[in-house]
């Protein structure tokens, strides 16, 4: 940052020489003026300001005029558009430096100078970006003089092979790829119009080939990349890097695995993991080397066995090797690693390396993911998270949860997570013990009346058990919290319980089933030994055991009241007296008002209800959870 103002002047200089406006042919003395410092920063910061796909968006601001503000190109009304905020970010960094983009359109392109000049172009071919090719070009035209130029950005591993021998392109992309930026290389070729008229002929040609179309119009473009002369490096920081480091160390602490697959190349990989805490600093790391053959990938898959508790960095041409020859193997070491960073990933690699984890190890996977190459990852998993940012909207929009910032993801796990997990685990338990009880109840009466098919409970009293005399108080169980939103951010250790499956299993299955056949015998039971004649007192006990028996049962499984959950029990019993003037039908209304009505609901409701409170006072006494220790 401190050579910018250089950058500044330099730029500058280039457009106040009296020569710089002069075409090449009629100039020839400045040829050498143009190879000096000031032209070479010169012709890189215009090679990017041309290459890329942003365009200038002017808003109306206030009282200005839209179309006023265009035609002048007030930089107050302007904003820029991309797919990608990293060339976004590299065109506001043009402007910084003198070179504006100021208008763009499908056919031409302007640029301001420090002095104000618009310098116009026109667009005549556009290579877009693509993950096969990774790069991008543009041919455009200068209107000032005539001049056709070729200008192509990409990863610094196909640009190598494309731009004329240098001997620092290598080290330089290494340092700054260790510094954890993302490196792009800048070159610029120019053309003759009779070369350019060669060009257009060919690929407007290849465009128009019925087979193999793809392929002749990439061979076209490939005969103008080569010896393209290099113009600059570029490095954009990931926008994920800011926040990363808490949430991964919380992550960790949850007993979470965490990979990492990223697009960049292997230095830049590294570099961001070290600096995220992904590998710790006295951590080895095993940086597998590039394989192109099986016996390769035996040996060096042989040599990682070896090591033990080390981080695994591979790239995704030698991990599409490893999965094709020894995909158990490579799977089986790689999940006994602590970390493991995948670099140079297509988003096809990404899926793929999910969907392995998915089928090797049997667990649960989430992705997280902010751009457009992370959706196929995202899709795969069990769960998708999309990082709503500069990347764009495309992975949030196509993930199962959408946050802002990288660190909300530890809330979302720890908090949110961890609550929902626990509230269906009790909720669905609830649901099916509330089902169980009066099915028990009718099997004991059943077999009580010799099989004879008349049900215990008809009518409205079937419906009303279902709906409004247990509806509130079971899902008031949704508000339920063990712990407080801080500690469990705090304690991440918190979430290793839910990693057991233990809320949820066939052990606390079970326990319900016998929790609902004990208390449906009780209640069915105590019933038919403590009514006096009539058979509709057999209903009246029973029923109204039953439905203090489900209150008092999601007061037991409480761990934290809310309000609302008082309000659904306080609704429910209200409910169901005040319902009992309709139901003369089916319960005695004289009989409930009696003495003998009350102690025998009492006593059934006490034998139902009271062991299993003993039983959870003795549980919490001796044996106590985790999240107690915190809460008390």
């Amino acid at each position: 940052m401190d050579s910018m103002d250089e950058v500044q002047s330099h730029v500058f200089s280039a457009y106040t020489q009296p020569t710089h406006d002069l075409p090449a042919s009629r100039a020839p003395a400045a040829t050498k003026v143009r190879k000096t410092i000031s032209s070479r920063v010169h012709e890189a910061v215009k090679a990017i300001a041309l290459v890329h796909n942003v365009t200038p968006v002017y808003e109306a601001n206030g009282v200005t005029d839209q179309a006023e503000a265009e035609q002048h190109y007030e930089d107050t009304c302007r904003v820029y558009q991309a797919s990608s905020p990293d060339e976004v970010s590299l065109v506001q960094w043009t402007e910084s430096v003198g070179l504006t983009l100021v208008g763009r359109d499908q056919s031409s392109m302007q640029l301001r100078t420090p002095t104000g000049q618009i310098l116009n172009f026109t667009i005549l071919q556009i290579f877009p970006f693509t993950y096969e090719s990774k790069r991008m070009g543009i041919i455009v035209r200068d209107e000032s003089t005539g001049e056709i130029t070729f200008y192509m950005k990409g990863a610094d591993v196909v640009m190598a092979g494309i731009v004329q021998y240098n001997d620092w392109l290598e080290e330089e992309c290494g340092n700054m790829a260790r510094e954890g930026l993302r490196v792009l290389v800048v070159s610029k070729k120019s053309l003759t119009e009779e070369q350019y008229q060669d060009f257009e002929a060919r690929y407007v040609q290849a465009k128009l080939s019925v087979h193999d179309r793809s392929l002749k119009v990439a061979t076209v473009i490939e005969s103008l990349e080569m010896e393209m002369e290099l113009l600059c490096l570029t490095g954009v920081e990931d926008q994920l890097q800011t926040d990363v480091r808490p949430t991964l160390e919380i992550l960790r602490n949850a007993g979470i695995k965490v990979w990492m697959l990223t697009g960049d190349k292997l230095e830049t990989a590294t570099c961001t993991a070290k600096n995220a805490h992904l590998i710790t600093r006295n951590q080895d790391i095993h940086t597998f080397r590039p394989v192109t053959t099986r016996g390769e990938a035996h040996l060096e898959l042989n040599a990682f066995r070896r090591k033990h508790d080390c981080a695994l960095v591979i790239s995704g041409d030698s991990l599409e090797v490893c999965l094709k020859y020894y995909e158990y193997e490579f799977m089986e070491l790689a999940c006994q690693c602590p970390a493991v960073v995948c670099c140079r990933c297509t988003p096809t690699q990404k899926a793929q390396i999910v969907r392995l984890l998915q089928e090797r190890t049997g667990k649960l996977t989430c992705a997280v993911g902010d751009g457009g190459n992370d959706v196929s990852m995202i899709q795969e998993a069990d769960c998708g998270v999309g990082v709503e940012g500069k990347e764009g909207k495309q992975a949030s929009l196509a993930a199962d949860f959408s946050v802002t910032q990288f660190k909300h993801l530890g809330r979302l796990l720890m908090v949110h997570g961890r609550n929902s997990y626990k509230r269906s685990a009790a909720l669905s338990q609830f649901v099916i013990h509330r089902s169980l009880c009066i099915s028990a109840m009718q099997t004991v009466f059943s077999s009580v009346f010799y099989f004879a098919s008349v049900p215990l409970y008809q009518g409205f009293l079937t419906i009303g058990y279902s709906t409004v005399y247990t509806m509130f108080p079971v899902f008031s169980l949704v508000l339920d919290k063990d712990v407080k939103s801080e500690v469990a951010m705090l304690y991440p250790e918190l979430y290793k319980d839910l990693l057991k499956g233990r809320p949820l299993s066939f052990k606390t299955f079970l326990i319900w089933v016998l929790i609902s056949i004990y208390q449906g015998s009780i209640i069915m039971y105590g019933a038919l030994l403590l009514f006096e004649s009539e058979f509709v007192h057999i209903v009246a006990i029973s029923f109204t055991s039953l439905i203090l028996t489900e209150l008092l049962m999601v007061a037991l499984t409480i761990q934290t009241w809310h309000w609302l959950m008082i309000v659904g029990e306080l609704l429910s019993l209200a409910c169901y007296v005040a319902s009992l003037v309709f139901l003369h039908q089916f319960i005695d209304i004289y009989f409930i008002t009696t003495v003998s009505f009350l102690w025998k609901v009492t006593a059934i409701t006490l034998v139902s209800c009271l062991p299993l409170y003993i039983l959870k006072y003795l549980r919490r006494r001796f044996s106590p959870p985790s999240y107690s220790k915190l809460t008390s």
